[in-house]
């Protein structure tokens, strides 16, 4: 089972990939601030219980983790301890969380303290890879993996690919205003990846993506559907 779980909402945006940020996009509509960090009403989800006492999300549950924002931003320091108490509690689910902030990491958690706790980091182009990389790489983490998301240009992964990494995904932008991912760029990942056997994952192709010198524009339930069809005899963009 997994499950979603958004313990506080907002960002500040932090580098190229977050121009087009699906969070402000979102709030955009409704006119509410993305700047404005806040709990939310899921704060204490994981810990919720039926009538009978059980809890309301059964032992094996993942739980998608503070995706409408930054788990290790600043603002929420005053409330992370208490989500870490119940990703405690919980040790019988796992919770997955993507960021932007490593080097803020160890100065928030101890992730030996959290095995349940899967902490990935999203690196968009080759700045941010050789900027992030060698701080997350370096972390004693149980479980490691670099999102290349949204891939914003060709980014050269092979000096770090001696570390164990669980995984490499790759995906598009999204949205109005996305822009345009090449498949080229894919596939020389999936080649290092290959090389290196380290599992790899074209996640998603975002709205935009150029194939073979031709600009191909993917509605949104597509995407997901067309990354997975990419690498085999059936793609057809």
């Amino acid at each position: 089972m997994e499950e979603s779980y958004n313990c506080w909402h907002g960002c500040h945006k932090k580098s190229e990939g977050c121009l087009n940020c699906y969070v402000y996009r979102f709030d955009k509509r409704i006119g509410k601030d993305s700047n404005t960090i806040s709990k939310t009403k899921a704060f204490d989800k994981p810990i919720r219980r039926k009538r009978n006492g059980e809890y309301k999300y059964p032992s094996g549950t993942l739980f998608d983790t503070c995706f409408s924002s930054d788990f290790f931003i600043e603002e929420a320091d005053k409330w992370r301890q208490d989500v870490l108490n119940m990703i405690k509690e919980r040790k019988d689910c796992d919770f997955f969380l993507i960021t932007k902030r490593p080097e803020r990491i160890m100065d928030c958690l101890n992730p030996k303290d959290y095995p349940n706790l899967i902490i990935y980091c999203t690196m968009e182009n080759q700045i941010r890879f050789d900027e992030r990389a060698p701080i997350y790489l370096n972390l004693p983490l149980l479980h490691k993996g670099i999102i290349l998301e949204p891939m914003l240009e060709a980014i050269d992964i092979s000096k770090y690919l001696n570390y164990d990494i669980e995984l490499i995904s790759v995906g598009g932008e999204s949205g109005p205003n996305a822009r345009t991912l090449d498949f080229n760029w894919v596939k020389e990942i999936k080649r290092q990846c290959d090389i290196a056997h380290i599992p790899f994952k074209f996640r998603q192709t975002g709205a935009n993506i150029l194939v073979n010198n031709k600009l191909y524009h993917i509605p949104r339930d597509k995407q997901f559907i067309q990354a997975k069809k990419a690498f085999n005899n059936k793609s057809s963009f």
